[in-house]
């Protein structure tokens, strides 16, 4: 049976295939999602997709995504910027900030150190987090990195760095999910819930 392959629609279904978490028949449900959009909403499609890419940058500060010099958090004067909460990624910031608990400021790494994939610090925005460090403003970050383990090694490799400038630096407790059965938590998730109980 011949293949019917149109080349624009293939070069269209394989560019959806490249973002996470798109697999090939959903990236081929985009694609004819996009062919079947008008001629001017296609073009607004495409204008959004070229603004956001030439105007979005990292914050200044926290190296938070913006379209300013400073991200609405490091802008707001009633952040506690004597907390500083250490994220992956700006998804990872978004999540903290949905749970309305946190009132500090973030920084946003940009991946987490993982020598098998060539990432190491200096591929990581560490050395900004290390400067804001400077004044004695800040009095304690959170290292708030996965709990995989390239989010723990990136965590023990900053709070090596940081202790000695006399900031405490805490990890993120994580462990057994509210709602959930101890017989359905695997045993590493069960270790770290046992670590970081707290007295009650």
């Amino acid at each position: 049976m011949a293949q019917y392959n149109v080349a624009p629609l293939e070069n269209l279904v394989e560019q959806f295939e490249k973002m996470p978490g798109i697999g090939h028949k959903t990236a081929q449900r985009l694609a004819y999602y996009v062919l079947n959009l008008s001629k001017t909403q296609a073009d607004q499609l495409a204008n959004a997709v070229l603004d956001a890419h030439s105007k979005i940058h990292y914050c200044k500060k926290c190296c938070n995504l913006t379209d300013k010099e400073l991200c609405p958090i490091c802008e707001n004067p009633s952040r506690d910027n004597s907390v500083i909460c250490v994220v992956e990624t700006p998804r990872d910031a978004t999540a903290v900030e949905n749970t309305h608990e946190y009132k500090g400021v973030y920084h946003v790494l940009h991946g987490a150190i993982s020598p098998l994939n060539d990432v190491g610090p200096d591929n990581l925005t560490i050395k900004q987090l290390v400067a804001r460090l400077s004044d004695d403003t800040v009095k304690e970050v959170i290292m708030a990195t996965n709990p995989t383990v390239e989010g723990d090694a990136t965590a023990l490799y900053i709070s090596k760095l940081l202790k000695p400038m006399g900031v405490k630096v805490t990890r993120l407790a994580y462990g057994i999910p509210v709602g959930g059965d101890l017989e359905y938590a695997d045993e590493y998730t069960l270790a770290k819930a046992l670590e970081g109980r707290n007295e009650i």
